[in-house]
């Protein structure tokens, strides 16, 4: 509005302090924000500071969502839509478009994904209510326009200067339980926890000034940024196709197999943006898209940094016991452990094993993608176990002394297993 200098809300002390001339009086701030169910009243009355939504979605219902949701994803999953699909250095580059919609409707969204819905409901406060669904959307296009331009440069960049940009097992796994921490601080915001209110994220205003000033098209260099910056998050699926270009040894060709992965992710983190918008409106959505979004990522940061935990050798998670794990074959004074490898996980994935005799672990890769195509184990052996599609790799190490359950999984912990160790 004509005269106001500058605007800023605090979610945690419920009051918004407005600086500058020609400040709009308590009855025309609520007339403005009528429709978006806030009201407002003096600073100083104990009555109704701050205003708010005044609807309460039912947390049992939220709940019902998320399951159905975590449902449906764990469905495609079992039906073999995720794992019946791979990519190899011969792949054409519309392999890489259907391998980046894969990738957003898996393991990769639990990252990128519940980054635009923890951001989401931020970039909705640039906007107005009167403002059109697609003009609303404009962030999370611009942080998809990002990711192509970034991924594209990235994806040439890869392909001329070889491994400069791979990130080590224990690197990658740090940054990603960084970005899950402060997801998780973003998703207990959204679920209206009062202290995590007062942890903010924010850059200083000199340098956000430039990012987000709203008359340069509602800050959109800051979601450009954000987006082309997810390059570096270690997703399984987006470290494949960056080893593919890496190995392509081509500007042209690296660069359009990171376009065309990103291009296939941009429809289902297209759709994830779109569901904040279109439920943004009206009060009584918003309010249940907020907690449910707030619940997944939630669930999301969590199951990321348990996964990342695994990757640096810490494992939390109970092991299986010898009832239910695969004996394994000995030959001469050698134990064999024989396990298949594919997109879906590993089979078996629990084995018991003698303590102290020689091992030989034998993975029959029969297709794998994304993450599982590495196993590791940094409780019984440095470094990782490679696989190749339709061979066998072998690993041989030596078998603890102490009897306990010790874990693997792939490189990024997503899947795992256990091998007991008994006497």
């Amino acid at each position: 509005m004509p005269g106001i200098k500058s605007v800023e809300a605090s979610v945690a002390n419920q009051n918004v302090t407005i600086t500058g001339k020609n400040i709009p009086d308590i009855s025309k701030l609520n007339s403005i924000f009528k429709e978006s169910g806030y009201s407002f009243a003096p600073y100083l009355s104990k009555e109704g500071v701050g205003g708010g939504l005044g609807f309460k979605p039912d947390i049992f219902t939220s709940l019902l969502i998320v399951m159905g949701i975590l449902g449906f994803f764990y469905l495609l999953n079992k039906l073999g839509f995720i794992s019946s699909f791979s990519v190899n250095s011969d792949s054409f580059y519309p392999a890489f478009f259907v391998f980046g919609l894969i990738a957003g409707l898996s393991t990769c969204a639990a990252l990128v994904g519940g980054i635009i819905l923890s951001l989401s409901q931020q970039w909705q406060s640039l906007y107005s209510q009167n403002d059109s669904t697609f003009t609303r959307l404009h962030p999370t296009l611009i942080f998809n326009l990002g990711r192509l331009t970034f991924f594209t440069l990235f994806g040439g960049t890869l392909g001329y200067f070889g491994s400069f940009f791979r990130l080590s097992l224990t690197t990658g796994a740090i940054v990603t339980i960084i970005v899950s921490l402060i997801m998780l601080v973003l998703s207990l915001q959204m679920l209206n926890v009062k202290w995590a209110n007062f942890i903010s994220f924010a850059l200083p205003k000199s340098i956000t000034g430039s990012l987000a000033d709203e008359s340069k098209f509602k800050g959109r260099f800051m979601p450009f940024v954000m987006g082309g910056l997810t390059f570096f998050l270690p997703c399984g699926f987006t470290l494949t196709s960056q080893s593919l270009a890496l190995a392509s040894g081509s500007i042209i060709n690296g660069g359009l197999i990171m376009f065309s992965f990103a291009l296939g992710t941009f429809i289902p983190l297209l759709l994830i943006g779109y569901s904040s918008v279109s439920t943004s409106k009206n009060p009584r959505t918003s309010a249940y898209f907020s907690q449910v979004a707030g619940i997944l990522v939630l669930l999301f940061s969590l199951y990321n940094i348990s996964a990342q935990l695994t990757v640096l050798g810490f494992s939390f998670s109970p092991g299986a016991s010898a009832n239910n794990s695969t004996s394994v074959q000995l030959t001469g004074d050698k134990q064999i452990i024989k396990m298949d490898a594919s997109t879906s996980g590993y089979v078996p994935n629990n084995f018991t094993i003698k303590a102290g005799l020689p091992t030989r672990w034998e993975i029959t890769d029969k297709g794998t993608g994304g993450c599982t195509n590495a196993v590791i184990a940094r409780s019984l052996f440095d470094g990782p176990i490679n696989l190749v599609p339709g061979t066998t790799s072998i690993k041989e190490f030596t078998a603890p002394t102490t009897p306990g359950t010790y874990r693997f999984s792939c490189w990024m912990g997503m899947i795992s297993g256990s091998i007991e160790v008994v006497n």
